[in-house]
């Protein structure tokens, strides 16, 4: 009897990470290449960046196209246009695809996939489903117009809060010596160099970790910008939660991305908060949310 192969493929706005697994949910490869995010690299780059970490994928499972069932949780497919545009190109992948925003990858950590998911990484966006098969959503509109509790405006926050103490406009803040050694700068004055001239989103939210460390070393400024992030995901999870229906109104919670699953005080904060609007009810990290939904996969009754 043929061994099927079942992929899991998580494209964020950073990376892009495939994962294969057989009949057993073991894994037997992975892949990872660049953002799957088409509006933010274009359509050629995010297949490119696909390909390959599948590719890789099925180089170390020792197996071919196409594999048996595919989940594609891609950032930016969030409308019926998204899925017009990027199911053309996954089709040879897998015999049965099935996508969706990469956020909803986390709701296979669930119990029957219905809760609430919340991510912080790069970007955040929290969606849901309930049992009437019902969905909704906040957040996740992108570094300009929102991704309000993300490592990129938490990072963005970080680097106005120094320029402010800088010019005398703001209070001093140990983010200001913390963030120039982190980018092996000598004064504030190279930060617009650093910003403007070849914008990196991934680098950017990447001194995230310096507001965390920051306002460990108790830094009012780091820990105020902090609070204000765990509030705003707070109510990304609570705007969610109103628009779905839950038994008891406890809300079954997935958590991912790098800040919540990394930063265990930030994670715990962003909790407490969320407990203040809604009650809660499973919590559940999913740290690997690639290998997560490919396992699901197998399990799932995608069409093709």
């Amino acid at each position: 009897m043929t061994e099927l192969y079942y992929l899991g493929v998580d494209g964020g706005g950073s990376k892009t990470l495939a994962v294969i697994v057989n009949e057993r949910g073991e894994e037997l490869g992975r892949g990872l290449a660049g953002s799957a995010n088409y509006n933010a690299v274009g359509l050629e780059a995010a297949v490119r960046h696909i390909s390959t970490a599948v590719e890789q994928a099925t180089h170390a499972a020792g197996c071919q196209f196409p594999l048996h069932k595919a989940w594609f949780g891609l950032a930016g497919i969030d409308r019926a246009a998204d899925h017009q545009i990027l199911l053309p190109h996954l089709r040879e992948l897998a015999e049965v695809v099935h996508l969706t925003n990469d956020a909803e990858l986390l709701l296979a950590g669930l119990e029957n996939a219905l809760g609430v998911v919340l991510i912080s990484g790069t970007g955040s966006i929290a969606l849901g489903r309930d049992a009437t098969g019902q969905r909704a959503r906040s957040g996740g509109w992108g570094h300009i117009l929102g991704d309000e509790g993300s490592g990129y405006v938490i990072a963005q926050q970080a680097l106005q809060a120094v320029v402010r103490a800088s010019d005398g406009r703001g209070p001093h803040t140990a983010l200001s010596e913390r963030v120039l050694h982190t980018w092996n700068l000598q004064n504030t004055d190279e930060l617009i160099g650093e910003v403007y001239n070849e914008p990196d989103k991934a680098k950017i939210a990447s001194l995230s970790s310096c507001v965390m460390l920051t306002a460990r070393a108790g830094d009012p400024v780091a820990a105020a910008i902090l609070q204000q992030a765990a509030k705003e995901l707070a109510l990304a999870v609570h705007a969610v939660c109103q628009a779905l229906e839950f038994p008891n109104q406890e809300v079954p919670l997935a958590l991912g991305g790098g800040l919540l699953i990394n930063e265990a005080d930030f994670c715990t904060q962003v909790i407490q908060h969320i407990r203040h609007l809604q009650p809660i009810g499973q919590v559940a990290l999913v740290k690997q949310p690639t290998l997560t939904a490919a396992r699901a996969a197998r399990h799932l009754p995608f069409r093709a």
